[in-house]
């Protein structure tokens, strides 16, 4: 397997004393307990917990400055916590620096050495670790191996493609064999397709290792497609954090809802356990939310265009491969947009019906003015 051709290239070589041969492939588990940063009066991280399960990747999602890529450079060391513990396997890293956690990283910018080839790129973290010429170069071949690069050992950064080189830091942050791989917006410098197919590797990587990845991006789509759970992040905190599915499905808050794909937001009233919103009558996320003046949150796939319904008037309708996106303003104002099969195709100008499939819904009180 190629995963043993990394962790053992040669046969009957011993591994180097201080790495048993078990943790890449079991994966170690990572806690933040209640861990505080503060920039300049800013506070970056409030009270951040989060557990990585062994051989687990959690996807950390945010907008800009909601303190994802702080909490991914505390656990390398890269920043001091202000309060709080870091733990891997139990043991607390907090104060330790980062060359004595164990991890491997791979960031936005490539970072390669351009006047070492990709087999000497990948080799660098074995010389620190002192490891013997014939095995760290067998070690770097089978790492770059292992990421489709076989065949490139001896390319220069300027001769690989964006992509390629990417590839070549995943092999030098895998070749090492961390307890924990950290991803920090490792993709977001390239073209969409090389993304998706990259993406994919990774993921492809990660599950056949088994290695622990903490993966930082900005991109929704990106967390919900390798992610094992996806905590979403706000003002320094996590908002929720569950399976992908779970955050699309079952969002804890309007917030996580417009996050996380997208979604309508209309005036409405909750009343017995039920969402009334457009002369619609729709079921609850969460039933225990009291009667009174809510916000509603409406998945685009959750309404149908017909001769019924809610009127409208199509401002824009928009292809999108496998389904149509279509805008409709409802004659008192609101702007709805509603996915539906690309074979329908309504003309801009339209008059239309709305209609709610009856999925549950997420709400947020609205406050009674003082």
């Amino acid at each position: 397997m190629i995963q043993n051709q990394l962790q053992n290239p040669l046969p009957n070589r011993p591994r180097t004393p201080e790495r048993p041969a078990a943790t890449a492939r079991t994966g170690a588990a990572v806690r933040f307990e209640g861990v505080v940063k503060d920039f300049a009066g800013h506070r970056a991280l409030a009270n951040f917990d989060l557990t990585l399960h062994p051989g687990e990747l959690v996807a950390l999602l945010g907008p800009s400055g909601s303190g994802k890529t702080t909490a991914l450079r505390v656990l390398a060391g890269l920043e001091s916590t202000d309060a709080g513990t870091i733990l891997i396997d139990g043991v607390d890293v907090s104060t330790l620096p980062t060359s004595r956690r164990d991890l491997g990283m791979v960031f936005q910018s490539y970072s390669l050495f351009p006047h070492l080839s990709a087999g000497d790129n990948v080799e660098f973290g074995l010389r620190m670790q002192k490891v013997r010429g014939e095995e760290r170069r067998d070690r770097a071949a089978a790492a770059l191996a292992l990421v489709g690069l076989d065949a490139h050992y001896d390319r220069f950064a300027h001769q690989l493609s964006g992509g390629q080189q990417q590839r070549v830091a995943l092999a030098r942050a895998l070749v090492t064999e961390p307890r924990v791989l950290l991803l920090d917006e490792p993709l977001s410098a390239l073209d969409a397709k090389v993304r998706v197919a990259l993406r994919e590797e990774i993921r492809r990587i990660q599950t056949e290792l088994g290695i622990t990845t903490l993966f930082v991006t900005h991109d929704q789509d990106e967390a919900l497609a390798v992610a094992d759970r996806v905590a979403v992040m706000r003002a320094g905190s996590i908002e929720q954090i569950g399976a992908p599915e779970e955050l699309y499905t079952r969002p804890a808050s309007p917030f996580i809802a417009d996050f996380i794909g997208l979604s309508n937001q209309l005036l409405g009233t909750v009343l017995h356990g039920f969402a009334q919103v457009h002369g619609a009558k729709l079921p609850l996320l969460d039933p225990s939310q009291a009667d009174g003046a809510v916000t509603v949150s409406v998945r685009p796939e959750d309404l149908e265009l017909g001769p019924d319904g809610a009127p409208g008037v199509v401002v824009s309708s928009s292809f999108h491969g496998s389904l149509r996106r279509t805008t409709v303003h409802l004659h008192d104002g609101t702007p709805l947009v509603v996915q539906h099969d690309v074979r329908l195709r309504p003309a801009v100008g339209e008059t239309v019906g709305v209609t709610f499939t009856g999925a549950p819904v997420s709400v947020d009180p609205i406050a009674a003015p003082v």
